[in-house]
């Protein structure tokens, strides 16, 4: 079998998001690889050799011998640790030895591979060459601080007087003035990357909410998840107890093909039972919309709901006047790994998904063991030579509705709570007198934190915000494979087929 991730089969490779994404996965493969050989421990020190050989030519660094440190640091994170926290002299084996030796990984769940941080220039506005120094000079005009002035009868910007307000930008006739960004500061709604001396960014972990939105947008790859993936090879090699997949709605458009083919890959790969998360959510949009009810009669403003994990570690962390406001209704992988655990009692679940911030979660969730990313579970397949097309199809025993499949796209979780609440109305008259008035926030960003927080202090125009941390809801997470806007056609092609309404009977 080929252990490079680029001759593996098409399960794992739907989508070369881009190179950064892609060299991710290839370490995840060849590690994974190497540990269904039985050979890990004797060829993880190998690896960055054997993707950069000594006469081959340095792709996206200045030389291979640079390129083995960065993808020496890759294979670190994809085994499970801290890069921040790496000796140099301890070899990859070693770590490889660990992490077959741990019980349960750790937090934070993501690591900043620092020598492979290209230390971006700083955020600032920039004149180009198509600035046609004007004689209406509205930059210079509209700047209030001053930063603007004519040199050689073009316009410059004093960097050190400049506020970033984006005025002159705004106000250019020609379009001359740009905004340089730096990708994974801009990604970051809640200001968790900052930049040291040197330059390089890292991450301040007492402000991340483990969103992920800064690795999925960093171009060099500088930020890795502290992967479980080899964990979850481990129990699918050992067998000492049944394993659960818990597939998160948003698989549906991640693989090119049914979710009765990627639930048969599951098994072959060596799950014994598959749950659907989308029954879990089930639950969350019923008890969610009994909370609101309850809520509402209690005279509260409004309630906000719970399902992205990121979010709420937001309101924790950087909006703590918005927490009362928070639904208390567990989240559907909660609800899906507590029904694992009641129906194969010693089992070990594994929640596999589009978000990072769900790894954060299930480390702090006693029914949940392992967190897996849709890219992960690629890599996995890739690793097993298992072509989705040529799987038995496998129908999950657990359908679940409409509003529950259709969670993953913003907008579905507000829609469920409504839909419920407005469908209840025959049964309790009284409910006609609760308008559900649903708010969307389609991504956070620092912008849109400020305005919950003018929620929870002044006033909200809605009753029932829904808040997803990534554009797009689920789809768009940071471990996503497939395309957001494609996986969004497929999930509303699932909720059309599927029931209306939840039976939780």
């Amino acid at each position: 079998m080929e252990t490079n991730a680029e001759n593996s089969k098409g399960t794992a490779q739907t989508v070369k998001r881009d190179n950064a994404s892609y060299l991710r996965r290839e370490v995840a493969v060849r590690l994974v690889h190497a540990y269904f050989q039985g050979a890990l421990l004797e060829s993880a020190d190998r690896i960055p050799f054997d993707m950069r050989p000594k006469d081959s030519e340095a792709t996206f660094r200045c030389c291979v011998f640079k390129e083995r440190a960065i993808l020496r640091q890759r294979c670190i994170s994809a085994l499970g640790f801290s890069v921040e926290e790496d000796d140099e002299y301890k070899p990859l084996s070693q770590y490889a030895k660990e992490a077959l030796e741990r019980e349960r990984p750790e937090e934070p769940v993501l690591t900043f591979v620092d020598i492979a941080c290209q230390g971006c220039v700083k955020a600032r506005y920039m004149v180009t060459e198509y600035c046609q120094g004007c004689l209406a000079r509205p930059c210079l005009t509209n700047c209030p601080f001053g930063a603007v002035s004519i040199i050689g009868r073009k316009s410059h910007i004093d960097s050190h007087t400049c506020k970033n307000c984006g005025r002159c930008m705004d106000s250019c006739p020609y379009q001359a003035i740009i905004k340089l960004h730096v990708p994974c500061e801009e990604a970051c709604p809640v200001g968790a990357i900052r930049k040291t001396e040197s330059g390089r960014a890292e991450i301040d972990f007492d402000k991340c909410t483990a969103c992920g939105r800064c690795m999925r947008a960093c171009p060099f790859g500088a930020i890795m998840e502290r992967s479980q993936i080899l964990d979850v090879a481990r129990r699918l090699v050992e067998r000492e107890k049944p394993l659960v997949a818990l597939i998160a709605p948003a698989i549906v458009g991640q693989f090119p093909y049914p979710i009765e083919k990627i639930c048969g890959a599951l098994l072959q790969l060596g799950f014994d039972h598959i749950l659907t998360v989308a029954a879990g959510a089930d639950k969350t949009a019923v008890f969610e919309a009994e909370e609101f009810i309850e809520r509402m009669r209690r005279g509260e403003r409004f309630m906000t709901t719970s399902c992205c994990p990121a979010y709420v570690t937001t309101a924790k962390k950087h909006i703590p006047e918005l927490l009362p406001f928070v639904s208390e209704t567990p989240t559907p992988m909660n609800y899906t790994a507590k029904e694992a655990k009641r129906r194969y009692p010693n089992c070990i679940s594994v929640f596999i998904g589009p978000c990072v911030a769900k790894r954060a979660e299930g480390l702090r969730d006693e029914s949940v063991d392992y967190v897996l990313t849709f890219e992960e579970l690629g890599s996995l397949f890739a690793a097993a030579d298992i072509e989705g097309a040529d799987v038995a199809d496998y129908f999950c025993d657990a359908p679940a509705s409409a509003l529950g499949v259709g969670f993953p796209v913003t907008g579905g979780v507000a829609n469920a709570v409504k839909t419920i609440v407005e469908n209840n109305v025959d049964n309790d008259p009284s409910l006609a007198e609760i308008d559900v008035k649903p708010i969307c926030v389609d991504g956070l960003s620092p912008n849109g934190i400020r305005m919950l927080r003018t929620y929870a202090t002044k006033e909200c125009p809605g009753n029932l915000v829904e808040i997803m941390t990534c554009e797009g809801g689920c789809v768009g997470g940071a471990g996503a494979l497939g395309e957001p806007k494609k996986a969004t056609r497929e999930i509303k092609k699932l909720v059309e087929a599927s029931p209306p309404l939840p039976d939780l009977q």
